[in-house]
């Protein structure tokens, strides 16, 4: 099957659609029946959060708005709505979830209404984003840019997004449902721990000819138990790539437990009725699928109109490596040169470029949205969200670098900080999530701190992720280090503290969850971060990934003797800062609220 040329995407048009326009509409009306007194709580908690709204650890009128950003396309003229809205509702400042979407906290509820007006006057939404729903549908985000891919997923992705938001099938769900694209095997889009995660191959035909299509991988996921998603069949053509998604999701919505909320997502239906039996209903599903009034089979119309022809490589010079594990070589000793051998990455046929904008610990301020919708307009270029909480600017010239370097630097965004250990990932944690146990975002800061000072800021091919409690919305069991928030108690106190995981990897249609090492103070994890850090530098083999380097020395037990003399809390009267969490003045208490996690 040949593929469609790609052609350039369209931005958003600036016009609330009429799925928009509806949303807003029956917020305010759900709202006007809540305070009134008409609507349950229970009826409009279940509302709002799958409208994307929700509560915070701070309760009262405080609320977190996420956005719905698919496969983490975002034009200009929504970054500088979203420069408004935080300003504006919000806290000057917005956040990059592992999923690709942006959200703003201590937004009141009153004013949420306006918020979403404002939000879909560009074309961005809130619904689904949150709630048992199908959730933001992610790609790759170098889609269209990748030197290896071998499909560009980005219509695949927006067909899908759009197929499935608002679908009658996917809004009961018995609990969230994920959907992941990456374009190769390197998975860069992180599918291997989706519900359904797709990942573009190809297959050779009887007459020698090749196919591009998917590998579709069906029940994986993080949070307390991990499960490693499993490939439902070896290939699944073009066209059928819709239909075999709307099967899975239709067995889910059919098995999802409903009664156990701790025990609903995919991955537990396979543990219940086995792989097998899940994959037969799954292509039986599918086989009968046509006989459905919306049969959604064949070409979508937004991969006719787009295409999805692979950027392919340029042979003239050597290809940018990517994923997780690629060991990156700073070049030079200037500052450019420096971001530039990070930073970019080359290798397409097309002779463009893309360069990371970095966003420490994920965060925008109202000026840097405004700052990067300018360099879209100014330089001609798309912009998309990563998994890692950054920007990326594609489509960009050689001759552009120096300058979008210069105005990147004034945003405060030109750190070398793609696959380099500063660029830490964290949940928002206990600033604003009920169930989150510990500071994670200061935890982040802390180990960023300890790292730029002892000179370990810019080890290659490592990543530091942290959750603030177990169910890894700051995603740490994929993470070479990982960290989850804990209660510890010492000496008769409660304190904050975290185990630690070493190890995790996810990539060439594999995947590593980390192994435990130890649980260490909140107070001590930086510098247990430090020494594993500075002894993986020390030992490793060139080129050696951390987890190959891992299995060397004798695993994640081994590398935590090294650190047990960091697992001792001194008494309270000694050195109090063991007992107050990163980012507090008070002493450390462990409140955990009413579960609305459903990151």
């Amino acid at each position: 099957m040949t593929l469609t040329e790609t052609r350039p995407f369209q931005p958003t048009p600036h016009v609330a659609d009429a799925g928009i326009r509806a949303d807003i509409d029956k917020f305010r009306d759900m709202l006007t029946g809540y305070r009134a007194g008409t609507v349950d709580d229970d009826v409009f908690r279940v509302f709002r959060l799958t409208n994307g709204i929700y509560g915070q650890r701070q309760g009262g009128e405080n609320h977190m708005v996420r956005v719905r950003v698919p496969y983490g396309k975002v034009s200009a003229d929504q970054l500088d709505m979203l420069a408004m809205v935080v300003e504006k509702y919000s806290r000057g400042w917005g956040h990059i979830t592992t999923r690709q979407n942006l959200q703003m906290h201590y937004v009141q509820l009153d004013q949420i209404p306006e918020v979403l007006e404002h939000l879909g006057s560009v074309g961005l939404t809130s619904r689904e984003a949150c709630g048992d729903t199908v959730r933001n549908v992610q790609g790759c985000h170098l889609a269209g840019a990748c030197p290896f891919e071998v499909l560009d997923i980005t219509a695949w992705a927006d067909a899908t997004n759009n197929y499935l938001l608002r679908n009658p099938i996917g809004q009961r769900l018995a609990r969230k449902f994920k959907i992941n694209f990456s374009g190769c095997e390197t998975d860069c889009g992180q599918a291997m721990f989706n519900d359904a995660g797709v990942i573009a191959t190809t297959r050779r035909l009887d007459d020698g000819s090749i196919e591009a299509g998917f590998r579709i991988y069906i029940a994986g996921g993080l949070g307390a138990n991990p499960h490693a998603a499993l490939a439902l069949e070896d290939f699944t053509p073009r066209e059928l790539l819709l239909p075999t998604i709307e099967s899975i999701l239709r067995v889910f919505e059919q098995t999802g437990n409903r009664d156990n909320k701790l025990r609903a997502r995919m991955k537990w239906v396979v543990d219940e009725l086995g792989f097998d039996e899940v994959q037969r209903r799954v292509l039986t599903q599918r086989h009968l699928l046509p006989a459905s009034a919306t049969w959604p089979g064949g070409i979508p119309e937004e991969v006719v109109l787009y295409g999805d022809a692979p950027a392919g490589r340029d042979m003239t010079q050597q290809a940018t490596p990517v994923g997780h594990g690629v060991s990156v070589g700073l070049g030079g000793s200037s500052p450019y040169g420096r971001w530039e051998s990070a930073n970019v990455v080359r290798g397409i046929a097309k002779s463009t470029v893309s360069a990371y904008a970095w966003c420490r610990l994920g965060d925008i301020t109202a000026a840097q949205f405004r700052g990067v919708a300018q360099i879209i307009r100014d330089f001609k270029v798309d912009v998309r969200v990563s998994n890692r909480q950054n920007f990326v600017v594609r489509g960009l010239s050689e001759g552009q670098l120096p300058s979008l370097y210069e105005r990147l630097a004034e945003l405060d965004m030109a750190q070398p900080g793609a696959e380099l250990s500063r660029d830490v990932v964290s949940c928002p944690g206990a600033d604003t999530c009920g169930l989150a146990v510990t500071q994670s975002r200061g935890l982040a800061d802390a180990i960023g701190a300890q790292l730029e000072a002892e000179g370990l800021a810019e080890v290659g091919g490592v990543r530091i992720n942290i959750s603030g409690c177990m169910n890894s919305c700051g995603q740490h069991h994929i993470a070479d280090i990982g960290f989850f928030g804990i209660e510890r108690r010492a000496h008769g106190q409660p304190a904050p503290g975290y185990q630690m995981l070493l190890g995790g990897f996810v990539g060439q249609e594999t995947i590593h969850f980390g192994d435990k090492a130890l649980r260490l103070p909140a107070k001590t994890a930086p510098e247990a971060a430090a020494r594993v850090l500075r002894r993986f530098t020390d030992e490793r083999d060139a080129g050696q990934s951390f987890r190959s380097w891992m299995d060397r020395v004798g695993g994640a037990r081994e590398i935590a003797k090294g650190l047990k003399d960091l697992d001792l809390f001194p008494k309270l009267d000694v050195d109090p800062s063991f007992y107050v969490d990163f980012d507090e003045t008070g002493p450390y208490v462990a409140e955990i609220g009413i579960s609305e996690c459903a990151t």
